[in-house]
């Protein structure tokens, strides 16, 4: 069980600092910066289950990623992130 809590809570980091690299690039959009901004902060809320707190944030990102405004590369490192919350086993 620890193991599985640990796994989960290093694959929320690394999506969190991916998530942090797109929110702090200054070529990516104010509103789309806004949107990643809520979605890491829905992974820091400790009030939910990691699962939850997964879902949650994929489907923020999976609504950001299909922004016609964001750049590629954003949208490359945004499905970085969700990959790494859809490994999340709860």
């Amino acid at each position: 069980m620890a193991e599985k809590d640990n796994e989960n809570n290093e694959l929320l980091n690394k999506a969190t600092v991916i998530l942090l690299s797109v929110s702090d690039n200054p070529s990516t959009p104010r509103n789309i910066r806004k949107l990643i901004k809520d979605s890491i902060d829905t992974l820091k809320d400790d009030s939910l289950s990691v699962g939850v707190r997964a879902a949650n944030a994929i489907s923020m990102l999976e609504d950001v990623s299909q922004d016609p405004n964001i750049p590629s590369f954003s949208r490359v490192t945004i499905w970085s992130a969700v990959s790494s919350l859809e490994s999340i086993r709860d």
